[in-house]
């Protein structure tokens, strides 16, 4: 266990480097801001060499409108760790041990190894305030069906995520086999058990293989924060979350992004994957549901839902004037969605598309990030909510990968995509026994509200892809009033 010097002195202070290191990383929230950063609790990992210190700290950044917390790894070394100049946070001069260089704790191969020992209940988390203890606060729960132990021999930091960062370790078991494993460190705190842990544990608990191993995770306690971002001493409040989790790693397969996009460039017939996506969709949903438990859907809770959807609705049409063409067309759909029979509320995956869809070569479909929508209150993401919403995500998205080929090359790619969102729907309503489209005016509404969000985020990030949702919000506009048209008309009489 690590020798704590009580009373030694450091320039600058951990919060100080943090804080002048933080606002650069793609995990920050508060772009453009300079961090001011308060230590709210740490942890400790031991270094079998005892060379390498291993903090992890908890801090609350209170440059915005209210603090936010998040989970910074350290590791202090006592010279400079080769290749890892890109993951420097600082140096700083100990008063006992001098100089010592700090680094983004991930990009450390003992943080790594440490982790995943904790991770399978192998060694404890130690504290940060006394010499040769533990810290009761932060505990591991290794994956119910996970069986073998294994060790890392190298890792490597995932790079392009926006808000996580995730270690991929190369670990091998007992007998010398190779294990590739992929540990999500949460950067971003909220009080509250960590939707990705909670529904891939209880699919693979529940015998479901559309989704990694779960190899475990590690959870812990901190203060909350005051309005200024001290920890909060009126009340004792204590947050209590996530802090990684640890999952199978599946090497050399492709996102189903890629599959897809690759196959409708080529112009390539997708029915065949679609459907069995469809399939898995069905069965994942149908396991969260006898997992977790479902709740009828009470006429205020899609009152309530419906509310956000004209919410964001009138928001969007602010910022792009266009979308005022279909005022009466939308209004018309989320009023015959109010007056639809809603299934009731279970867990779903909540950000569903085809990036979060592995293609295994003998596996088929394998689903990932169970963590819902990252702009959303991890509270609101933890709630039970309609199946409909991944069904209409996943349809949005086919749209983009044939939007995205018609965008580059000017031609059209709309045959694709509608026959890969019906052999999907097929999929689907093959294996749940209930078919989506027979809930037409909640699938137009969650899908035109996906489409919403789809804009607002183009004309801010991407304005020349915007024509991609408008083109949706437009198609199913127009398609929802030949249905309501079809539906009202008089029918001749029949002889």
């Amino acid at each position: 266990m690590a020798e704590i010097h009580k009373g030694a002195t450091i320039t600058p202070t951990k919060a100080e480097l943090v804080a002048a290191w933080m606002g650069s990383q793609r995990w920050y929230a508060a772009k453009g801001t300079s961090p001011v950063v308060t230590r709210l609790a740490s942890w400790r990992l031991g270094d079998p060499a005892g060379e390498v210190g291993v903090e992890v700290l908890v801090v609350a950044d209170s440059s915005g409108p209210s603090p936010v917390v998040y989970q910074v790894p350290l590791t202090y070394r006592g010279a400079p760790l080769e290749g890892a100049e890109h993951a420097l946070v600082g140096t700083m001069e100990h008063s006992v041990l001098g100089p010592r260089w700090v680094y983004d704790a991930p990009h450390d191969p003992v943080y790594a190894a440490q982790l995943l020992e904790l991770v399978q209940g192998r060694v404890r988390a130690e504290s940060s305030a006394a010499s040769d203890a533990t810290d009761d606060t932060v505990v591991a729960t290794p994956g119910a069906a996970w069986s073998r132990e294994v060790r890392v021999v190298g890792s490597k930091v995932l790079s392009g995520e926006q808000s996580n960062t995730s270690v991929i370790l190369d670990c091998e078991d007992a007998d010398g086999a190779s294990v590739p494993v992929i540990v999500k460190v949460f950067r971003m705190l909220s009080t509250g058990e960590n939707p990705d842990v909670v529904l891939q544990s209880a699919l693979r608990e529940a015998g479901c293989v559309r989704v990694p191993a779960v190899v475990g995770s590690v959870a812990g306690q901190w203060p909350e924060p005051d309005a200024s971002g001290e920890p909060s001493t009126e009340g004792g409040h204590t947050a209590y979350g996530h802090f990684a989790f640890a999952q199978e790693f599946l090497p050399g397969v492709e996102d189903a992004w890629r599959v897809a996009s690759a196959a409708v460039r080529a112009g390539e017939d997708f029915s065949g994957p679609a459907r069995a996506l469809g399939e898995a969709t069905a069965e994942v949903h149908a396991t969260l549901a006898g997992s977790l438990g479902t709740s009828p859907t009470s006429p205020d809770t899609a009152r309530e839902i419906l509310d956000g959807m004209r919410a964001r609705y009138a928001a969007a049409a602010a910022e792009v004037g266009a979308l005022h063409d279909h005022d009466d067309a939308v209004s018309a759909i989320l009023d015959a969605a109010e007056n639809a029979d809603w299934p009731a509320l279970q867990r779903i995956h909540g950000d569903y598309h085809l990036g979060q869809v592995l293609h295994t070569p003998d596996g088929g479909w394998v689903l990932l990030d169970f963590e819902g929508e990252p702009l959303r209150p991890l509270s609101e993401r933890n709630q039970p909510d309609q199946w409909i919403r991944d069904i209409a995500g996943m349809l949005r998205s086919f749209d983009y990968a044939g939007g995205a080929v018609e965008h580059s090359t000017g031609g059209s790619a709309r045959d694709w995509v509608a026959s890969a969102q019906q052999a999907f729907l097929d999929g689907y309503a093959a294996t749940a026994g209930e078919d989506p489209r027979s809930r037409g005016a909640l699938l137009a509404a969650f899908e035109l509200d996906k489409a919403m969000y789809e804009v607002v985020y183009e004309v801010r990030n991407r304005p020349s892809w915007v024509d991609i949702p408008l083109a949706a919000v437009e198609r199913l506009a127009s398609g929802f009033e030949h249905l309501s048209t079809t539906a009202t008309a008089p029918q001749e009489d029949t002889p």
